[in-house]
């Protein structure tokens, strides 16, 4: 963290400080920013230092916590708030206190040339987050943010400012079927970027993510993201179990990975490529057991062609099969067919019957559906980042500075949640609001 060493004259300690102010010294405190710190310190050698380092950052990191679209508000605020000047490490009593608007620019640029050491911060929070909470890294969640840019068209000219050089434009196409059974079709588009976002989906918080243009494929990112979490977190990789992610992710090679080379059991929504929705085909080596788009498995009785869904036996990981037992003899129903069935005895579907469909966790089972609702929880993040960080209405132009300002919100929120569980308080991790 950023430490301060100052004299406190009135001791403002004995004010009662108010929740925003409580929050940010979480963050503060729990903020692995020293090696940033230094080399900070080290550039400006022997410059001026009328606005210490320490004290631009922690006054940085306060005008994200406290959500101020621009800096001069913020500037307002450190004017009538001298508990939040003193709190960053400035000296209260000094005439020209608040740093001018261009000096926050200049700090943000000095940000911008060291990203990759907040990148570093990020990493360490992530491996401090999940060696005090527990079950950390088990469920994780993926998704696909799109992320607009303040400029809304390409640069036209090196040197023009009003455009963005790195963004450009992304398409995400929604459909469905409605009440009334009619398809509808819903298509986004805007200018800027795709933040590709790996969440641990219990506690809410993010593992790693990649800023790309917003023309980026979801689905091709996401395995190099997985790699990339399995390079700098390995025991995290191998602690997870499940990964749920919505039908942009749906791939067979994707989702063959997940399961192959991780262990992650993969789920993940999948498309329905057949057109028919209520098509079936056969399964190989059985004329009587169809399964459709879903993985629901169905078996036709051979003496009354009465068709009835199979019974789910469970995971067989020793053969990399699904395991299905006859319905007459596991719910007691009455088949007229059973003495001469086939499959009276029960069938194994190994996954490469097809990839998509048949995953380690049936798609066609309650526990299916309900890891599926974990993946709220990264919807939940991306809300959080439009709301509580601001990239709903910001100023940002450029990838590198969009991506800075992305690990900002990120380790802030990381720092917020390990300082929580440290005070014990691990219920209050999701809350950016409540100071506890």
């Amino acid at each position: 963290m950023a430490i301060i060493l100052q004299n406190n004259l009135f001791g403002w300690k004995n004010v009662e400080k108010l929740p925003d102010l409580k929050r940010l010294e979480i963050i503060i405190e729990n903020m692995p920013d020293e090696k940033l710190m230094r080399k900070l310190e080290s550039k400006r050698k022997n410059g001026r230092d009328d606005h210490p380092v320490r004290a631009m950052w922690n006054s940085t990191l306060a005008a994200v916590v406290f959500d101020h679209e621009r800096i001069e508000s913020f500037r307002r605020e450190m004017g009538r708030n001298p508990a939040l000047l003193e709190i960053c490490g400035f000296d209260v009593f000094k005439k020209k206190v608040i740093p001018s608007a261009s000096a926050y620019t200049r700090f943000f640029k000095s940000l911008v040339e060291e990203r990759q050491l907040l990148t570093e911060m990020f990493n360490e929070l992530v491996e401090e987050a999940a060696a005090i909470l527990p079950g950390f890294g088990k469920h994780l969640a993926l998704d696909g943010k799109a992320i607009s840019s303040f400029a809304v068209k390409p640069g036209s000219k090196e040197g023009d400012l009003r455009g963005d050089h790195d963004a450009d434009w992304g398409k995400h196409a929604y459909s469905g079927v409605g009440k009334d059974g009619k398809l509808w079709e819903k298509i986004k588009k805007w200018f800027g970027y795709t933040l590709h976002l790996l969440i641990d989906s219990t506690y809410g918080l993010p593992i790693n993510f990649t800023l790309t243009k917003a023309s980026a494929s979801e689905v091709k990112i996401a395995p190099v993201l997985i790699k990339s979490t399995q390079d700098i977190h390995p025991k995290l990789i191998k602690r997870a179990e499940y990964l749920t992610g919505d039908r942009g992710f749906d791939s067979s090679s994707f989702i063959s990975e997940l399961w192959d080379t991780y262990r992650i059991k993969p789920i993940i929504d999948i498309r329905n490529m057949w057109k028919d929705p209520d098509k079936t085909k056969m399964l190989p080596g059985y004329e009587t057991v169809v399964y459709d788009y879903r993985g629901t498995v169905s078996c036709y009785c051979p003496a009354t062609n009465t068709k009835r869904e199979m019974s789910y036996g469970g995971f067989e990981k020793d053969r990399q099969a699904l395991k299905y037992k006859c319905p007459a003899k596991a719910y007691g129903i009455e088949c007229k067919g059973k003495d001469m069935c086939p499959v009276k005895s029960g069938i194994r579907i190994p996954l490469a019957t097809d990839r998509r469909v048949f995953t380690p966790v049936a798609r066609s089972t309650y526990k299916w559906k309900t890891l599926y609702k974990k993946r709220t929880a990264v919807e939940r993040v991306n809300s959080r980042l439009d709301v509580s960080f601001g990239f709903e209405h910001h100023t940002i132009r450029g990838q590198k500075k969009m991506s800075v300002r992305v690990t900002m919100a990120f380790i802030i929120m990381l720092s917020l949640a390990v300082g929580r569980a440290k005070e014990g308080r691990s219920d209050l991790i999701r809350s950016l609001v409540r100071a506890g």
